[in-house]
């Protein structure tokens, strides 16, 4: 008899930080490692259960007493841009669309230098170096690709996109912050959406989306927008509607929190 027997990492627990997004917070997050034969389709799978990629770990969100953090993906075929967002496509409709392999260029990091310093000064990726940066873009053992967008004044803007089996992934962008007025934060996403629906792909997975946070609400500007939700994808309705309050009796233990995770298939024996 032939059996499938499921990849089975070993999930670990992040020590309490303070909270990037939600101020008097303490984070923590449950995290694996991304790497071997199977990383592409642990990728695909975990995505679909809230968790992110950064470099070759998956993570998500596991605090002790809060789960305001909420993956969001916009569902492409029902996406309609509003008259602001097209707005912003028109303005930006002279850039050049570049998509290359995950590899780091000097020109790169000059830009993702000039945005943290103007955007992101007191941020944890304050201090990265070129080094450092380059591992960022280019230590992915899933299908990534660098997407750049530029004009005649050269480059304007650059997403890390991951390349799912139900969609794209923007794992970081940056850009010209000198361009204010061409809003190209949310060009890169409805470009996104454009490049999923020219490749059949459902969805553009945006990061986390945080009730309370000034620096994630951004992202219920989206119609046709989806969050993960007490373990399923739901429309967001209204964004009022989800509370960021702390409640310790909402929050399940970790070994609950893995014992539910859906695990793919690796191989038959």
């Amino acid at each position: 008899m032939r059996h499938t027997l499921p990849i089975a990492p070993q999930f670990y627990v992040t020590a309490p930080q303070p909270c990037p997004y939600l101020d008097g917070r303490m984070e923590r997050k449950l995290f694996t490692a991304l790497q071997g034969d199977h990383a592409q389709r642990l990728n695909d799978g975990l995505s679909k259960q809230g968790f992110r990629r950064s470099q070759n770990v998956l993570y998500r969100p596991s605090c002790a007493d809060c789960s305001a953090c909420l993956s969001a993906r916009i569902r492409v075929a029902d996406f309609q841009p509003n008259r602001t967002q097209r707005r912003v496509l028109k303005r930006n409709a002279y850039l050049r669309r570049n998509p290359t392999a995950p590899w780091a260029t000097e020109d790169q990091y000059a830009l993702f230098r000039r945005y943290l310093d103007a955007r992101h000064a007191d941020g944890g990726m304050a201090d990265m170096d070129i080094f450092e940066f380059a591992a960022m873009i280019e230590e992915t053992p899933i299908r990534s690709r660098v997407v750049e967008y530029g004009g005649d004044d050269g480059l304007a803007a650059v997403c890390l996109t991951d390349l799912f089996d139900d969609g794209l992934s923007m794992v970081y962008s940056f850009y010209d912050p000198d361009l204010v007025d061409n809003s190209l934060g949310s060009f890169l996403i409805l470009d996104h959406v454009n490049i999923a629906r020219e490749a059949g792909l459902p969805y553009v997975y945006l990061g986390y989306w945080v009730p309370g946070s000034r620096k994630m609400g951004y992202k219920a500007n989206y119609n046709a927008l989806e969050i993960y939700k007490n373990g399923v994808w739901q429309d967001i309705g209204a964004p009022a509607d989800h509370d960021s309050a702390r409640n310790p009796a909402l929050v399940e233990p970790i070994s609950e929190q893995v014992a539910r995770i859906a695990l793919p298939e690796a191989r038959r024996v």
